[in-house]
């Protein structure tokens, strides 16, 4: 059995618990407990969360850990707190933070040459005060050898979903998901951002323009065909559509392909060549200039990011 510690310190997010319900919804789906989760603390007892209430948590122990957990809290670590977590890898395979918890391990200098992401509103103040650390600001959560980072609290269950799934298998990992009342997890490159959410428009009538875009987006979705879901004219849809958005509908359509794209790289086995027909891009060179264009990077790149695939799997995907 995974023995699994959540380390709660002053000032927790309450919400930070949703991370540890997914291991014990993982459990659900075992003959047998695949985790052990404790709640743990530097002295042990009660702790206070960001709400005022407390939770009763044990005292840090010299036991051995599969996997530490710090939660994001509103307050900061205490030098205490940062020297366990500096020690942590000698008896821990493997340490993660959610959301702005990334500070404490960068304190603790486990961040130091490795790629990490956190809470995009604080990315930057961490590339400033730990330039050693790689920051990735527009990651889901980023695995860099035994040490996993999650951007914003709930990414924190897409980072937990991704341990269950490299400890149990995808059908544990999956199944546990549908538990949870999810989709799937987001593959870890995946935006913190979402391209519908940034398009903000206000009306129902663009707003169902976008809906049917997303889900057809194997179709060539000219701005005859969107103006037609609209029930307008092309001529007005254009400019209904841009007053809205701030975006003409090509460039709109171009980015709820790449957001697609980008997840399939990330999360499925299929070729460039069929996500770039699953997405509308019609050819693997239109999608990897778009790529470019936007991420600054090849979509090869980015699934290999994301997997962490070996060079010679990178080599033959190139090829």
């Amino acid at each position: 059995m995974r023995r699994v510690g959540f380390i709660v310190y002053p000032g927790f997010s309450p919400m930070g618990f949703a991370v540890s319900t997914a291991f014990e919804v993982a459990n659900l789906q075992m003959p047998e407990r695949a985790y052990d989760v404790h709640m743990v603390s530097p002295s042990g007892g009660p702790v206070r969360t960001s709400q005022g209430f407390s939770v009763h948590t044990e005292a840090f122990a010299g036991e051995h850990y599969d996997l530490l957990v710090v939660g994001g809290s509103m307050e900061s670590a205490s030098p205490e707190l940062v020297d366990f977590v500096r020690q942590a890898p000698a008896y821990c395979r493997r340490i993660a933070s959610v959301c702005v918890a990334a500070f404490v391990l960068a304190e603790a200098g486990l961040l130091d040459g490795r790629r990490a992401t956190t809470h995009w509103s604080r990315a930057r103040e961490l590339r400033e005060r730990y330039p050693k650390v790689k920051v990735e600001e527009d990651r889901i959560f980023i695995s860099d050898g035994p040490v996993w980072t999650s951007a914003g609290m709930t990414a924190g269950i897409d980072l937990a979903l991704a341990m269950i799934e490299e400890d149990l298998g995808r059908d544990v990992a999956r199944s546990s998901a549908r538990k949870l009342v999810l989709y799937h997890r987001r593959a870890g490159g995946q935006s913190q951002f979402s391209s519908l959410l940034e398009l903000e428009p206000r009306s129902d009538r663009i707003q169902s323009v976008l809906t049917y875009a997303r889900r057809n987006l194997d179709s060539r979705l000219g701005v005859e065909e969107l103006a037609e879901v609209a029930h307008l004219s092309p001529r007005q849809f254009s400019r209904a559509f841009q007053n809205e958005t701030g975006q003409t509908p090509a460039k709109a359509v171009e980015h709820l392909r790449l957001e697609a794209a980008r997840a399939m790289m990330e999360d499925t086995r299929h070729s460039i060549d069929m996500v770039a027909q699953l997405t509308g891009f019609a050819d693997r060179d239109r999608m990897r200039r778009a790529f470019v264009r936007t991420y600054g990077q090849p979509p090869q790149v980015i699934r290999r990011q994301s997997r962490g695939a070996d060079e010679a799997a990178f080599a033959e995907e190139v090829a």
